[in-house]
């Protein structure tokens, strides 16, 4: 076990290793924080779903914004400034809620701030693409959802043990391990921007910002996108209404919610490596189908069961799903973008779940609100079944490599 950990190890350039570590930390401090955003806020301001939807939307629309400015940055001045940055601001970001005496301050700041820190999302992206061949780049995906739920694992369990103590306790600390985030990207990550030809003229800033007309007229890639949102819309689910659900439909506590977020990251840590080495033959967008079907089925079991251990399974058969969907999605979006298109492709790609989580916590916490919350999961259950065959249909018409996977290519 330790000979083969060490040849898959050698298999990668360090830069990625030391990536890795970066996502660890920040994803610890971040999960800590985000799946109890929902839970937060319903407490502190005594507010319901369907206004935590739109507080959800407000921030994934300016997250948008700061996306957008952040894929044309990544392009033009590289991802190392980007990322240090985003992670600086995100800290600010962390603070500034976790402090806001109202929810007017509450939304002013996060909206303010929280465009500025989400410039990174492409940056983020584009590094991973930069540093890995396509051949490796849906296991090396793979093995970075390994290392972000392993923060995960832990992360859920340390926030109920301080929220028992204070709610602000996640915020000060998630600013903490965005500014530690930062210090390692600054000394021990290098520019993984490729250097331009040497004939190529430099583009004007406005030349930046227009390059996503091109992205916009890439019609497999959109049509690409428009499915995702869709899926999203189903998994975006997880993190923001199942927790509220099962606590007022169900009484589930929030530790036991937490219990189901680990569980499904613990799956994640022990076979997520092993199912992208075996499914990487095949091709990406069946695979999507193939996961989004799982996503379909795990989420409208929510709607029909009421026993804690059927909620179990129900998570076991999204977080299989999520091991399916998630290197393969990632590694199609590097495999559409021209190299030195990267940021904005990344970028545009973010729209999917931007999207998806400016439309979708409202819309569910709507229907939990005026309809009966079982027909959520229903709804769940139809809407990715429809994005299922959406990426049957993207198999046949997108020209895709038949996988992700050929010859390994020697790392430095």
């Amino acid at each position: 076990m330790l000979a083969k950990l060490k040849s898959i190890y050698h298999e990668y350039p360090k830069a990625f290793w030391v990536y890795n570590i970066i996502v660890f930390i920040d994803r610890f401090g971040g999960f800590m924080l985000y799946p109890f955003f929902a839970l937060y806020l319903t407490k502190k301001f005594e507010i319901g779903m369907a206004t935590v939807g739109i507080l959800f939307g407000i921030f994934s629309i300016s997250g948008l914004v700061g996306s957008a400015l952040g894929g044309a940055l990544t392009d033009r001045v590289g991802r190392k400034g980007v990322i240090i940055f985003s992670l600086l601001l995100s800290a600010l970001s962390a603070l500034g809620m976790g402090y806001a005496p109202t929810l007017g301050i509450f939304v002013a700041v996060s909206v303010i701030v929280g465009t500025l820190s989400s410039i990174g999302g492409p940056a983020h992206e584009a590094v991973v693409a930069d540093l890995l061949p396509e051949n490796k780049r849906a296991e090396g995906y793979g093995i970075i959802r390994v290392i972000f739920n392993l923060a995960v694992i832990i992360a859920p369990a340390v926030a109920g043990l301080l929220i028992a103590k204070s709610y602000i306790l996640l915020f000060i600390i998630d600013a903490v391990i965005s500014v530690v985030a930062a210090g390692i990207v600054l000394f021990a990550l290098p520019e993984t921007k490729p250097k331009a030809h040497p004939d190529a003229k430099t583009e004007t800033v406005a030349q930046t910002f227009a390059g996503y007309g091109k992205v916009f007229k890439d019609i497999p890639f959109m049509g690409f996108v428009f499915v995702t949102i869709l899926m999203a819309l189903v998994y975006m689910n997880m993190n923001t209404t199942l927790g509220v659900y099962l606590r007022d439909s169900h009484g589930i506590p929030e530790l036991n919610y937490g219990y189901l977020l680990s569980m499904n990251a613990f799956i994640v840590v022990l076979f997520q490596f092993w199912i992208a080495r075996k499914l990487e033959k095949y091709k990406p967008m069946l695979m999507m189908a193939l996961g989004t079907a799982l996503y379909a089925i795990g989420f409208a079991m929510y709607g029909f069961t009421s026993t804690y251990m059927l909620f179990v399974f129900a998570m076991v058969i999204i977080t299989i799903g999520e091991m399916v969907v998630s290197p393969f999605q990632q590694a199609l979006v590097a495999s559409f973008a021209p190299e030195e298109m990267r940021g904005r492709y990344m970028a545009i790609s973010g729209l999917s779940w931007g999207i998806a989580f400016a439309a979708g916590p409202y819309m569910a916490g709507w229907i939990m609100e005026n309809i009966n919350p079982n027909w959520l999961w229903v709804a769940c259950g139809v809407i990715g079944g429809i994005a299922m065959l959406g990426y049957i249909i993207l198999d046949r018409i997108h020209h895709s490599p038949v996988s992700m996977a050929v010859e390994p290519a020697a790392a430095d």
